[in-house]
């Protein structure tokens, strides 16, 4: 192992300015244009998007170029099939939905591949980072909502009667499939781990215009496709507890078959120890407080990382620490063997 090429790497956000964004990554800590930000991408190897690294040996390198390099070292062997496809497997963003985000769907891996090129599908959660009163995410389809009638709801302009919604808050986490009809609407700031794609089938826009005074296009052929319509009035589901020891909580917030992810509470002065062995990256979100990778103190070997913030861990980088020096809440995230 290079220990000097495996370290903990922290990055420099892509900022985009879709239509539904605002101003509110300021309060996140993020440095804005003057223009409205919809999404930080934090983390990020896409050709839409691809973040550099921020310290260490591949400062100034972006991540598409350290994981050629680093190849299975950075992603890990229960990454194969992404290495296989030249990806890298995970995208992970702050969101400001200052407006309502439009209605949509992401395809699973089977779709995207044989319609959009070498595109990954899009599965998906999201973490309530912060949240108006009376806040809510457009999730699943109402009961008796078929196809068809969907369909006419789209043509006519009028798809608010087949939308079901869940009241969301501070905290809470959505777990989103590929194949779910979903929107998060405004005023909620939230966390997104995903697949390392973006692929949107947008099936409703509110009947609002774009920047240019055009109406943004719908994806309906596709949508329709891949919509899983058996998802039906949908609720949150709580986190499962994982281990409480050592002033540290873990929780299990969603595993699917590309990623695991844990919120992981931690009292000042606790310790997590962990093992990158090769098999997989993991990718640490400070939510709230301060902590630092690979040492007690802040030494010369060691990342101190803060809110809101994401450092990844390559696959090969073998045994660390991470160190709260406040209480902190962290998100964590790895992707198991299938």
């Amino acid at each position: 192992m290079n220990s000097e090429r495996h370290y903990p790497m922290t990055f420099t956000p892509v900022l985009k300015d879709y239509i539904w964004g605002g101003r509110n990554l300021e309060k996140l800590g993020r440095e804005l244009p003057d223009e409205i930000i919809a999404e930080s991408w934090e983390i990020a190897a896409h050709e839409d998007g691809t973040t550099a690294v921020a310290n260490g040996y591949y400062t100034g390198k972006r991540l598409t170029e350290v994981h050629t390099d680093l190849g299975l070292d950075l992603i890990g062997t229960n990454c194969a099939w992404a290495q296989e496809r030249g990806k890298f497997p995970l995208l992970i963003k702050l969101l400001d939905a200052n407006r309502a985000l439009s209605v949509q769907v992401h395809p699973p891996d089977d779709y995207a591949l044989a319609h959009e090129g070498n595109e990954l599908g899009k599965t998906e959660m999201w973490l309530v980072l912060a949240a108006k009163p009376g806040a809510q995410v457009q999730l699943g389809v109402k009961a008796g909502t078929t196809p068809e009638l969907f369909r006419q709801g789209i043509l006519n302009g009028r798809l608010e009667p087949y939308l079901h919604y869940v009241p969301v808050q501070p905290g809470d986490h959505i777990c989103v499939p590929a194949g779910t009809l979903h929107a998060i609407m405004d005023g909620i700031l939230m966390a997104e781990i995903q697949q390392n794609s973006n692929t949107t089938y947008r099936v409703y826009d509110w009947n609002r215009v774009g920047a240019d005074g055009k109406a943004r296009p719908l994806h309906i052929h596709k949508a329709l496709d891949v919509i899983n319509f058996a998802q039906v009035e949908p609720t949150l589901h709580p986190a499962t507890h994982i281990s409480d020891e050592g002033g540290i909580r873990r929780s299990l917030l969603c595993r699917n078959e590309y990623f695991v992810t844990e919120r992981v509470e931690m009292a000042a002065g606790a310790i997590f120890e962990g093992n990158c062995d090769g098999r997989t990256l993991e990718i640490w979100g400070v939510l709230r407080g301060e902590v630092v990778v690979n040492g007690v103190g802040v030494t010369a070997d060691a990342t101190s990382v803060t809110a809101v913030q994401f450092v990844l861990l390559p696959a090969a980088m073998g045994q660390f620490t991470l160190s709260a020096l406040t209480s902190s809440t962290l998100l964590r995230t790895y992707v198991t063997a299938v």
